[in-house]
């Protein structure tokens, strides 16, 4: 991570030192290696302790407002930052505890090693031990030790207790399957495989139960769990989903003033005109700066409008995006606003008109562009994109008023399909019988996977939703191959619903690939058009047609038609469905029936 800068200590009682245990991006604190994770450094296995042990004394506070009230949070931070001369930082635990020697194949909780000081070797062969590569989590959040002991004594009468005799773990290396995998015990039990491990029932078989253990917050009292425990490979990536919420900054908000004003908000609510003059020329002097208080009282109502107690979480971020849509469609131009604006978006000089044939209207070109991306919090086994109840795992042992964030400072293209050309479009039969059937795979999936079946939510996926994804999806993939953009690089942001119906394809990270302007380059009329009928003709055809094209249902439960890796999938940064309610015909329509897809005859020859 990115060094503080030097700091004086505060006088007193030093603080504990603890040591240095690798290092990530801060980046990946949010979406890699957030609270609750599992990290590989070297031969040692840890787990991210929760947010209410980091020291956050000096990590950078990221605001913004409309994300804050949605999550009923004061403000979000950076991840802390260490060196190795620093005492803070973020804190991690030994997760699993059980290991093994590859030398003496002993199994046993790491604790009996009799490791050296400051080391993870075996006391007796002085080798590195390896931690476990199994673990037990539960759809609840909770995770544990996979239990060796049981499973190598089940079916011989003494899973009930102890047997005094000591565990042994090896591979006989002739497979790469769990067949090759064996444990033992000096008791005189058969030695047995992990194969069967992964069976869903395989630890409800052995009367093993989730003991509702939170190892990543610490000394954490054991929850009541009912929930059936699973087998997990330690690296899976169903260990740790982290369930992140993002927003734009927009007007009012996204101003310098604004910002400048984040540390007074309390403050300014409860005071009158004349105050709040008073109390902003004395700002002002301090730090040297301007304010107005109309601007101030705009912000103000700005914020009072976008309150409503009423609305539900899901209703409010629906919401957050409704007012991005607007504010993109209405734009605001560079020329007016300060340095320190954080939204500047503006039409394309040339004509737009070059874009009618492809149903496409109203470009923007997202020049100054900041998006705020939260850790809500995390879920194992199950995932957000196939479970609608998905159990979202706390952060923190006692609720706090700050949420770990990142920002990320970029540039985007916006655009948006002609509403009454899609809705005709979508009238077709077979358009309605494709997302039909997509729609149809995607709540049975939920179904599948949700406690109440019959609280399941609708699925998203509508024709207007499956059209603009997949577009997404390809012009990423075409400006990836053209514009010289990492697919990675670059993110969608899906504005759809009955009065919707745009996308915003933006940098996605904030390193060098793309943030100097080359991405709205690409936002240029003539140039999209080109890009538009390039994508599309790609798209026409797949290297794993005619299956592809012809799909029943791939990718998770069937929620993918005509999609796959060789054609619009993309990296999971980049997509915000988890690369799922994608259908290619949907553009450019079937070998049978071309009319299926909205641009069919925009790209005829």
């Amino acid at each position: 991570m990115t060094p503080p800068p030097r700091r004086r200590r505060s006088a007193g009682a030093p603080e504990r030192s603890y040591p240095r245990r690798g290092s990530v991006r801060r980046a990946q604190m949010i979406t890699t290696y957030g609270v609750g994770s599992l990290v590989a450094v070297d031969n040692e296995s840890f787990i991210v302790s929760g947010i209410d042990s980091w020291n956050v004394s000096e990590a950078p506070v990221i605001r913004e407002q409309r994300l804050e009230r949605v999550l009923g949070v004061k403000s979000f931070r950076l991840p802390p930052a260490s060196d190795d001369t620093s005492k803070d930082g973020v804190h991690v635990r030994r997760f699993p505890l059980w290991h093994s020697c590859p030398t003496c194949h002993a199994l046993q909780p790491v604790s009996r090693f009799n490791s050296p000081p400051g080391k993870n070797e075996c006391g007796d062969c002085d080798e590195e031990l390896v931690p476990s590569r199994f673990v037990m989590a539960c759809a609840h959040g909770h995770l544990d030790d996979f239990p060796y002991w049981k499973w190598a004594h089940r079916g011989n009468g003494s899973a009930a207790g102890p047997c005094g005799g000591e565990m042994r773990l090896r591979s006989t290396g002739k497979t790469a399957s769990l067949r090759s995998i064996l444990v033992s015990c000096s008791c005189g039990v058969p030695e047995v495989s992990m194969e069967g491990a992964f069976r869903s029932a395989a630890l409800a078989d052995l009367k093993v139960l989730c003991r509702g253990k939170r190892p990543w917050l610490g000394n954490a009292p054991e929850e009541s769990c009912s929930e059936r425990p699973r087998t997990l490979q330690r690296g899976s990536s169903v260990v740790w989903q982290p369930i992140v919420r993002t927003a734009l900054s927009i007007p009012p908000h996204s101003s310098g003033q604004a910002a400048r004003l984040e540390p007074h908000w309390d403050d300014l609510r409860t005071l009158d005109d004349d105050d709040m003059k008073l109390y902003l020329r004395v700002l002002g002097m301090q730090v040297k700066y301007e304010f107005s208080v109309e601007t101030v009282r705009a912000l103000l109502a700005a914020e009072n409008r976008e309150d409503d107690p009423e609305q539900g979480q899901d209703n409010a971020f629906h919401e957050l995006r409704r007012q991005e849509y607007k504010t993109l469609i209405v734009g605001q131009p560079e020329s007016g606003t300060d340095h320190e604006e954080q939204f500047v978006c503006e039409p394309p000089r040339s004509s737009a008109a070059v874009l009618e044939p492809y149903g496409v209207v109203g470009p923007m070109l997202v020049k100054r562009l900041r998006e705020v991306r939260v850790l809500k919090a995390f879920s194992r086994v199950d995932t957000p994109e196939t479970n609608a109840d998905v159990h979202e795992a706390d952060l923190s042992l006692a609720p706090t008023d700050w949420l770990p964030a990142m920002e990320v400072q970029g540039e985007g293209v916006f655009l948006r399909l002609d509403e009454r050309r899609v809705d005709d479009w979508a009238r077709n039969v077979a358009v309605a019988a494709r997302a039909d059937r997509l729609r149809a795979n995607h709540l049975r999936l939920m179904r599948e996977r949700a406690k109440d079946p019959e609280s399941v939510p609708d699925s998203p996926a509508s024709p207007r939703m499956v059209l603009l994804h997949t577009l997404a999806h390809v012009l990423i993939t075409e400006w990836s191959l053209d514009g010289g953009y990492p697919a990675a690089s670059l993110r969608e942001r899906l504005y759809v619903d009955d009065s919707m119906a745009g996308l915003l394809i933006s940098t996605a990270t904030s390193d060098s690939a793309g943030s100097l302007g080359g991405l709205v380059a690409q936002g240029d009329p003539a140039r999209l058009a080109a890009t538009l009928r390039s994508a599309l003709i790609r798209a026409q055809w797949c290297s794993a047609d005619p299956l592809c094209v012809e799909s029943e249902g791939g990718g998770v439960g069937g929620i993918n038609l005509a999609a796959c890796h060789a054609c619009v999938l993309l990296p999971e940064t980049s997509c915000e469905h988890y690369n799922g309610l994608l259908d290619r015909a949907l553009l450019i329509g079937t070998p049978e029936d071309p009319t299926v897809g909205f641009f069919a005859s925009s790209i005829e020859v």
